[in-house]
C-alpha cells in the first residue's frame, strides 16, 4: 500500500496519486473512478472499496464516506485516506474487516471540493468557505479587504491596528493575545482593530469592510447546495441559485441516485468534536420514531468508539436561535431515507482542557481565562506555529500595523500536525459499525419438493441478517422508495411454470432492531418478519436446473439454483 505521510495535508495531484497507488497495489479490493468535475475542471475521485471476489459493489450493500467539502478542512481528506488505509491494512487480519469487505461495500470520496482545497494549499493560500466559483456576483470586487498572504509567509494569519476605539485589548497576564473589551472599558485605551490578512482595494482612509457582497466574493456554500430543505440565497447564505446547481453537489446527487445500494452515509468536517445526526430543521418528535431509536443506538456506539458526543443538529447545533440549517447532505435521510451522520473533527478547545459543551457560542462569548488557556496549549503542541507573535508590517493601505496572532487552519480548523494521525484514528471502527448494521439479504434454501410424476414445488426462502431493516429507515417507507424483496425463477428449456410468476414481490424484510421485543410484554407481530419465501410449481424433467434469485435495492443480491429430483 501507498506510504502516506498523515501529518501532512495532500494537494490534488499527490491525493490522486495515492488514491491510483491503493486501487492499483489492491485492485482485488480497491477500485478508483471519477464521479464528476468541479468548478475550476478537477475531476472528484470516489473509491469502491469490496471484495470483488465475492460479488460486485452494486449487489451488495454499501455505505458511503466523503470529505473536504468545505474548502480549510483538510483534515477530512486524511480522514477518508486513514480510513481506506485501515480498511485494506485490517483485511483478512480482522474478523469485522474481512466480513464488511466480503458482504458490503464502502464508496469513499475523500475530496468533494477539490479547487478549495488546492486554493487552501497553495504556496500562496487563499481561504474560502467552500467553492471558489464567485458568487452570488461573478464580478471581481472593485473595493474592500481582499484576504490573502500579504507578507508572503505562506499564511494567512489577522492585522491588528491600533485604534482607541477598537474592540480587542492586549490580555492582562499575556500581551501577545488579544481579547474582548470588558463592557466598562475607559475610552482612549491601548486597543486594536482586528481583520483578516490581505490588501484594501480603493480604500477611502476609514471603512473598512470585506471585498464583495456582504464580504463574499466566493459566498458559495456547496453544503447548502442539496435538495432538500433547499432555501434561496438570501434566505440561507451560500446554496445557490437553484438545488445541484454547483457540479460537485450535482455528481454526488447523482452517485447516489444511480447507486440504490447505499444504506447510509458520513460526511466529514470540521470542527468541534461531535457526531450530528438529523434533523437540521425540525425536531426530534418530527421524526419517525423508530428512526429516532436507531440514531440514538447508533450514536451511543458512536459515542463509545471515538470520544465524541452524539447530538441532534435542531437541538444542540444551531448558530443562532430559532435560525436552523438546511439542504446540507441530511438529504440522504430526507429524500432517500438513509441514514445519515456528519462527523466535527476536533475540538481545540476540549483540547486545552477548557470542559465545555457549548460547541458554537463559545466562540461568541467565554473568560478570558479560556482564551489564555488555549494559547498556552497552542503553544505547546504547535510552538511557532499555533499562535504566532505579532510582527510590524508596512501595510500599503494601512500603513504601521502588526501580523500574527491564531494560525487558525493550524490549530483550529484542522488538528497540529502531531495530533492528526491520532485524530483521525478515531473514527474508521464507527464507520465500519455503520456499514456492518445495514440490512443484508441471506439464501436460507432452496429446494425442490416432487409433487407428481413431472411436476415439482420449487421453494426459495431468503432473510435478512442484518441489525437494520431491508428497508433501512422509516423515512424510506414514508417516501414509497422501494420495491421490496423480488424473487425470481429462471427455466430451462422445455421447463415449463404452472403456478407462480416468474417475479415475486416478497415485501420488506425486518432486521433484528426491531424484532427483540420479548414475547412476554407486547409480542412481536410477525415473530418472523426478517423471513420470507417464494414458491413456485414447476413441471419438468428430472435432473434440469432451475435459477433462483432475490435481490433488493438496499439489502443486496442472492442467487441460487436446485435440480429437479
Amino acid at each position: 500500500m501507498p506510504a502516506i505521510d498523515f501529518s501532512r495535508f495532500h494537494r490534488y495531484d499527490e491525493l490522486i496519486a495515492h488514491l491510483k497507488a491503493f486501487a492499483a497495489e489492491r485492485p482485488e479490493l480497491v477500485q478508483l473512478d471519477f464521479i464528476g468535475n468541479s468548478h475550476e475542471g478537477r475531476a472528484i475521485p470516489v473509491l469502491t472499496v469490496t471484495n470483488i471476489a465475492t460479488g460486485a459493489a452494486q449487489d451488495k450493500p454499501a455505505y458511503w464516506v466523503d470529505g473536504n467539502i468545505h474548502s480549510v478542512e483538510l483534515i477530512a481528506s486524511t480522514a477518508c485516506l486513514y480510513l481506506t488505509h485501515w480498511l485494506l491494512e485490517h483485511y483478512g487480519k480482522d474478523a469485522e474487516v474481512t466480513r464488511a469487505l466480503d458482504t458490503r461495500a464502502f464508496y469513499i470520496a475523500p475530496r468533494l471540493n477539490p479547487d478549495g482545497a488546492e486554493w487552501a494549499l497553495a504556496d500562496s493560500p487563499v481561504y474560502v468557505r467552500s467553492s471558489t466559483r464567485r458568487y452570488p456576483f461573478d464580478e471581481e470586487p472593485v473595493e474592500g479587504l481582499v484576504v490573502h498572504d500579504v507578507d508572503g509567509d505562506g499564511r494567512v494569519l489577522q492585522m491588528r491596528v491600533r485604534d482607541p476605539n477598537g474592540p480587542w485589548k492586549k490580555h492582562p497576564d499575556q500581551p501577545q493575545l488579544l481579547v474582548r473589551r470588558d463592557p466598562l472599558d475607559a475610552p482612549g485605551g491601548e486597543y486594536f482593530r482586528v481583520m483578516p490578512e490581505g490588501t484594501l482595494r480603493n480604500y477611502d482612509g476609514q471603512s473598512i469592510r470585506l471585498a464583495g457582497a456582504g464580504g463574499r466574493a466566493q459566498g458559495l456554500d456547496l453544503n447548502r447546495n442539496f435538495p432538500a430543505g433547499w432555501r434561496q440565497e438570501f434566505e440561507q447564505l451560500g446554496a445557490g441559485p437553484y438545488p445541484t446547481s454547483e457540479p460537485e453537489v450535482r455528481a454526488v446527487v447523482e452517485f447516489f441516485t444511480t447507486h440504490p445500494n447505499i444504506c447510509g452515509g458520513t460526511s466529514i468536517h470540521t470542527f468541534s468534536g461531535v457526531l450530528l445526526r438529523p434533523f437540521g430543521n425540525k425536531a426530534d418528535d418530527r421524526m419517525p420514531a423508530e428512526d429516532l431509536w436507531t440514531y440514538q443506538t447508533i450514536g451511543r456506539k458512536g459515542e463509545a468508539l471515538t470520544g465524541y458526543p452524539a447530538v441532534s443538529i435542531f437541538h444542540e447545533f444551531q448558530y443562532y436561535p430559532n435560525e436552523f440549517v438546511s439542504g446540507s447532505f441530511d438529504w440522504i435521510y430526507e429524500h432517500l431515507g438513509m441514514l445519515t451522520w456528519t462527523i466535527e473533527i476536533w475540538n481545540p478547545k476540549k483540547e486545552a482542557g477548557i470542559d465545555n459543551k457549548e460547541w458554537i457560542h463559545w466562540f461568541r462569548d467565554h473568560p478570558i481565562a479560556d482564551d489564555l488557556a488555549i494559547y498556552e496549549w497552542a503553544q505547546r503542541v504547535a510552538p511557532g506555529e499555533g499562535h504566532i507573535e505579532w510582527k510590524p508590517f508596512d501595510h500599503p493601505q494601512l500603513g504601521a500595523v502588526e501580523i500574527g496572532g491564531f494560525n487558525r487552519m493550524a490549530v483550529f480548523t484542522n488538528p497540529p500536525p502531531a495530533l492528526r494521525e491520532q485524530e483521525v484514528a478515531r473514527f474508521p471502527r464507527w464507520l465500519l459499525f455503520n456499514a456492518l448494521v445495514s440490512p443484508r439479504l441471506e439464501l436460507r434454501a432452496a429446494e425442490a419438493t416432487r409433487q407428481g410424476a413431472d411436476t415439482w414445488r420449487v421453494r426459495l426462502v431468503v432473510q435478512n441478517s442484518g441489525w437494520l431493516p431491508s428497508y433501512v429507515s422509516k423515512m424510506a417507507v414514508q417516501r414509497k422508495l422501494l420495491r421490496g424483496v423480488l424473487a425470481e425463477i429462471s427455466l430451462p428449456a422445455g421447463a415449463q411454470l404452472v403456478q407462480g410468476r416468474p417475479r415475486e414481490a416478497l415485501g420488506e424484510l425486518e432486521g433484528w432492531a426491531y424484532l427483540h421485543t420479548p414475547v412476554s410484554f407486547w409480542g412481536t407481530p410477525h415473530v418472523t418478519a426478517d423471513r420470507a419465501h417464494a414458491d413456485w410449481i414447476v413441471r419438468g424433467a428430472p435432473g434440469q436446473v432451475i435459477g433462483l434469485s432475490a435481490h433488493h435495492e438496499r439489502a443486496g443480491r442472492i442467487t441460487a439454483s436446485v435440480t429437479l429430483a
